[in-house]
């Protein structure tokens, strides 16, 4: 079943259904499994691309940035990338704990929970390094150029770390080695004629 039409409805309704129906509750970003589970994307990235200095990855409610950053456990720089329209760990760093943030983007279908997780922040506190915005537009333009590329199509929540590095919103250093983590498949048939 899918229903809400936002992030926050939705899993207040998964926790109605859990609560009648006796069901196993899974958070989709602030519970220990599902960062276990996003940590394996670290590992396997470690392996692949072992030179790399940086990593950069989208981050909404947190899970695939706290995962991604214990795994690498400070053996690289972990660099978040979020909306400008849902800055939830831009808000949550300012406040020093999780708080509400606007939601709202092209990427509000995985990028825009209210705010960030509480488990989730504590591991991104201890191990990630910073966090960038970008905009709508840097969103789909990466979105556009992974297609024309690539053929790779990707969701907009997806594209964020490579358009963080796109727009000029993370600048590497002249022999900084950048992974760009691009992930997500909330996404049907996208139309790049705009």
């Amino acid at each position: 079943m899918v229903a809400g039409a936002s992030y926050s409805d939705a899993l207040a309704l998964s926790q109605d259904w859990v609560a009648s129906s006796g069901a196993m509750p899974v958070h989709a970003y602030d519970q220990v499994e599902t960062m276990l589970g996003a940590g394996t994307v670290g590992l396997e990235l470690g392996q692949q691309a072992d030179s790399a200095s940086t990593v950069l990855a989208g981050v909404g409610g947190g899970g695939l940035l706290a995962g991604i950053s214990a795994a690498y456990a400070g053996q690289a720089r972990i660099v978040g990338a979020e909306p400008e329209g849902a800055p939830t760990l831009t808000y949550a760093r300012k406040a020093g704990r999780p708080v509400d943030a606007p939601v709202g983007s092209v990427a509000a279908d995985s990028l825009a929970p209210r705010q960030i997780g509480e488990l989730t922040f504590a591991v991104i506190s201890r191990y990630a390094d910073s966090v960038v915005l970008v905009s709508d537009e840097a969103i789909l333009a990466a979105q556009q150029l992974l297609w024309d590329r690539l053929r790779l199509v990707a969701e907009p929540g997806g594209c964020a770390a490579l358009a963080a590095l796109l727009s000029g919103q993370y600048v590497p250093g002249p022999d900084e080695r950048v992974a760009v983590v691009v992930s997500g498949a909330n996404t049907t048939a996208v139309d790049f004629s705009r």
